[in-house]
């Protein structure tokens, strides 16, 4: 292996290592339990206390201090009824109650499909307490490619489905990968989303999908311009990452656009993980 495939690998190894330890996370996406929509009437949930309502605008909860509910963050009791707005998509660690700490399980308020719903998240969780890591393909040198990168005049909204049946979800598609991949004559164009300081998420299903796979996303820094006003991209498919939907059942994840299917068996990143079979 030469100098430069060494590092490459090193790297690699290193977004792996990090990538894990996010996902281990005490309440993050591998301690979800349960996604409940929230009713117009006052009523119990599963695996929460207190009683949960929305009137379309507000979520409102209420409980006992011996509930043994308190708020994320302050850790304030809830003694009486509390409430929380949120816009769509929003997601808000609202509660927290169990174990020694009072802490051991979180109540996600969500908006989906302009519903208020709740998730429960449990650092008890098998899902966690038995996570050694995602399975992955080897390294593949010749799946870092080049790829060219045409922004739209305007973002364009396109309407796809979710991991969850009753969410519909909007892909902001703000512009188009355009590569090859290796031994193969055509060419790919795939709609890319926007994410913070202009890096690109693109979503993808390709051939693996549904034998050590399922539908993934692989980011890119952002686009860089030369002197003759062309943007490209790196598209590392080493980097492609599970959906937390893979994991859970109680995910709402995006899935791709209806042109970001790739005909091609794109044996690299990250495999479904064995416990969400």
């Amino acid at each position: 292996m030469n100098t430069t495939a060494a590092a490459q690998l090193e790297r690699w190894q290193r977004f792996r290592t990090k990538r894990n330890k996010a996902l281990a996370a005490r309440h993050g996406w591998l301690t979800l339990t349960s996604f409940q929509w929230l009713e117009s009437r006052p009523a119990g949930v599963d695996l929460a206390p207190g009683l949960w309502s929305t009137d379309g605008t507000t979520a409102t909860l209420t409980a006992a201090a011996q509930d043994g509910l308190t708020l994320v963050g302050t850790g304030e009791p809830v003694d009486g009824t509390i409430a929380a707005s949120l816009a769509n998509e929003e997601s808000l660690m609202w509660v927290q109650f169990g174990g020694e700490d009072g802490q051991q399980v979180v109540v996600e308020l969500a908006m989906r499909a302009d519903r208020y719903a709740i998730r429960t998240r449990d650092s008890g969780s098998p899902v966690l307490t038995e996570f050694d890591g995602v399975p992955t393909f080897n390294y593949d040198p010749c799946l870092v490619i080049e790829a060219a990168y045409e922004a739209y005049p305007e973002p364009v909204a396109i309407p796809v489905g979710t991991a969850n049946p009753l969410v519909d979800g909007v892909h902001y598609s703000v512009g188009e990968v355009v590569f090859r991949l290796p031994g193969i004559v055509h060419e790919y164009r795939l709609h890319a989303e926007e994410e913070k300081l202009g890096a690109l998420t693109i979503t993808f299903h390709d051939g693996t999908n549904g034998e050590s796979t399922e539908w993934r996303k692989v980011s890119t820094p952002r686009p860089r311009v030369d002197a003759a006003g062309k943007a490209t991209v790196v598209l590392d498919f080493n980097r492609a990452i599970n959906y937390p939907s893979a994991f859970t059942p109680f995910g709402t994840c995006p899935m791709p656009v209806k042109n970001n299917s790739l005909d091609a068996r794109i044996e690299a990143g990250e495999k479904q993980p064995a416990f969400g079979d």
